[in-house]
């Protein structure tokens, strides 16, 4: 079941503990892509308050969200580049996006078998993507006050699992939202060092949410290539060269 556009909305740009978490999510991002000159960026879900810092450099950046989510415009006050699409098919051509993110669109999906397809579908050769889900050891999943409490949470392995079945190879990993899930004046003031300790914490003790970075699989055809067979007319002989 997806969240309503104007419930993410507000969580992500109304709200003290939303821009500490964009803030955490965002950062993160960037210690994995640190730019995209040239790029094509997509997010998928609610991605966009990720995808600000590529907006200048990128070749082209959009925003879709599903539709029983809803849509916003987006970025605000310039060129809106947030579309409303259909969850399993895109208005994208395949194989001509560079980075992918999705937030809150594959746990909430009730189709991830084929939101999964439709991703490897659009990325391009070389490109990549950053799946980004609740974190089900994590506390963030379980406040249903945040985005992070709906829909199905995932540990490093399921995620992986998942994402080799629909061929992807998972390749870095990373874990944000460390601080509490809490609007406590004490737990804000303390969430930047929460922040700061935890990205020194293995992977598997990853916090609210985790991001797996993976690359799309294409496997050559199988089974053995036979030489091309020479045709030849019934009745003609092969030509064979002649002593001098």
């Amino acid at each position: 079941m997806h969240l309503d556009v104007q419930d993410l909305r507000n969580f992500y740009y109304r709200s003290a503990l939303g821009r500490a978490a964009q803030a955490s999510l965002r950062g993160r991002m960037l210690e994995l892509w640190p730019e995209a000159k040239g790029q094509t960026v997509v997010g998928y879900g609610f991605a966009a308050p990720l995808l600000r810092p590529y907006l200048k450099e990128a070749r082209r950046v959009m925003a879709l969200m599903p539709g029983p989510q809803g849509v916003m415009p987006w970025p605000a006050n310039m060129p809106n580049v947030s579309v409303l699409t259909e969850e399993t098919c895109w208005p994208l051509e395949t194989g001509h996006v560079d980075k992918l993110v999705v937030l809150h669109g594959l746990e909430t999906s009730e189709r991830a078998f084929d939101l999964l397809e439709e991703c490897w579908r659009v990325l391009g050769p070389g490109g990549r993507a950053l799946f980004i889900v609740p974190n089900r050891a994590g506390l963030w999943a379980r406040r249903d006050r945040t985005p992070f409490g709906f829909g199905r949470p995932y540990s490093p392995g399921q995620l992986e699992t998942q994402l080799r079945k629909h061929q992807f190879l998972p390749e870095r990993h990373l874990g944000a939202l460390y601080q509490v899930p809490s609007t406590k004046r004490w737990w804000m003031k303390s969430g930047p060092a929460f922040e700061k300790m935890g990205r020194r914490l293995p992977t598997m003790m990853a916090g609210g949410a985790f991001m797996v970075e993976a690359t799309k699989l294409v496997y050559p055809p199988k089974g053995k290539v036979e030489p091309a067979r020479k045709l030849r007319a019934p009745g003609v002989l092969e030509p064979t060269a002649k002593p001098v």
